[in-house]
């Protein structure tokens, strides 16, 4: 399989433009049974090494997955991400911000959930709808938003100045595909939970919110963070693309077990010492 994270990652600075990605691409699986193998064996993988990662206690990596309504985020985190041993691995999704969040600065909420040593944080939206729907909606003014860029570059440079690494998926969707996907929700009653009437209002401001993940995009992807664009139309590529870039990822952190502190043969007679107490005589 190719270097997965050059195929999906996005360029830093400007130079690019989602409506000349399509959200149907495969990228380098042929069809969805290639796709799947190729989940059922990177996810094993991703699981030793996560608990390497947890082990080591040193390194820490948060997840970021941004998309606009139906695209697969939860879809990820079940079929994916979820995977990982929840001991090291913890999902959060950020809603509305509440009152006592709204009177601190925008990144207050986000930062106390940032992963701590060994752990993987999974945020389902981020600090990023502070410069998307915050725009968008006019919830803050242009003169907030705008500085808003640079002071999430200076809180990802601050994780990764303290041993974390960083990735940032947005998961590519088509309004045709949004659509359908909207349909499957009012058709099935056990998906009724999800509905909600800003999903087909937002719609509208497709273009508005398109603009807005380029600006992010171009003023908050560096080489040490950069942004990965996953096509979604297809849930099985989603995936696919999804586990590949993480496998490579924890692969690129070679996560390492510490060292035993203690004579592993010394600790061997008293087990055999234990072994025969049981035994007992013959």
């Amino acid at each position: 399989m190719q270097n997965l994270c050059a195929h999906y990652r996005l360029p830093s600075g400007s130079g690019f433009d989602l409506d000349r990605i399509s959200p149907r691409d495969q990228g380098p699986f042929n069809d969805s049974e290639e796709g799947e193998r190729f989940v059922e064996g990177a996810i094993e993988e991703i699981q030793h090494l996560q608990y390497k990662l947890f082990i080591e206690n040193k390194q820490s990596l948060l997840i970021v997955l941004q998309a606009p309504d139906a695209a697969g985020k939860d879809g990820a985190i079940r079929h994916v991400l979820g995977k990982m041993n929840p001991l090291g691995c913890r999902a959060y999704s950020f809603k509305v911000p509440s009152s006592l969040e709204t009177s601190h600065d925008f990144l207050w909420r986000i930062h106390s959930l940032a992963p701590a040593s060994g752990m993987v944080s999974i945020f389902n939206r981020s600090h990023y709808e502070d410069v998307l729907a915050a725009r968008v909606e006019n919830l803050v003014p242009e003169s907030i938003w705008r500085r808003r860029y640079d002071h999430i570059n200076a809180f990802e440079s601050l994780l990764m100045d303290r041993g974390t690494r960083i990735l940032k998926f947005y998961l590519h969707i088509s309004p045709e595909e949004q659509l359908k996907r909207f349909g499957e929700r009012l058709a099935d009653p056990e998906k009724h939970w999800k509905l909600n009437i800003g999903d087909y209002t937002s719609r509208s401001k497709w273009g508005m919110y398109r603009n807005a993940y380029h600006d992010a995009f171009e003023r908050c992807s560096p080489e040490t963070a950069p942004w990965f664009v996953i096509p979604a139309d297809r849930k099985w590529h989603r995936n696919a693309a999804i586990a590949g870039i993480l496998l490579q990822t924890l692969r690129d952190m070679e996560p390492q077990l510490p060292a035993s502190s203690v004579d592993p043969e010394e600790i061997r007679k008293y087990y055999e010492l234990a072994q025969a107490e049981l035994d007992g005589p013959k």
